[in-house]
């Protein structure tokens, strides 16, 4: 479960910010955005990369403006980067999904 929210674009796509734990186990989580048409399809695409048990409930802590810059000007349109106080970092750049998941794929 994470917490998080998400916004509705104007092309009726979405942008989905989950705070979730991090996949490595240190003590600060992460703060995902995902890019996708709806709020499942952001999910899915989450849950085939192998974070199986993401959801979303409720609207708690949506993507800020500059969160939905970030994700949309991105090609994969799924970006990460540690999660400060309330959820939301400062100035640390995002970085692509496969660089948080590439340690834990490594690992035997």
């Amino acid at each position: 479960m994470a917490a998080g929210g998400f916004c509705k674009l104007p092309d009726n796509t979405v942008v989905v910010a989950l705070n979730l734990p991090s996949p490595a186990g240190g003590p600060e989580g992460v703060r995902v955005l995902v890019h996708a048409p709806n709020r499942a399809r952001a999910l899915t695409r989450l849950r085939n990369l192998g974070l199986r048990a993401v959801y979303l409930r409720g609207n708690a802590l949506p993507p800020t403006p500059d969160e939905v810059t970030a994700v949309l000007h991105h090609p994969d349109g799924l970006i990460w980067r540690t999660a400060g106080d309330g959820g939301v970092s400062g100035p640390e750049l995002w970085r692509p999904i496969r660089a948080l998941l590439r340690p834990a794929l490594l690992q035997p």
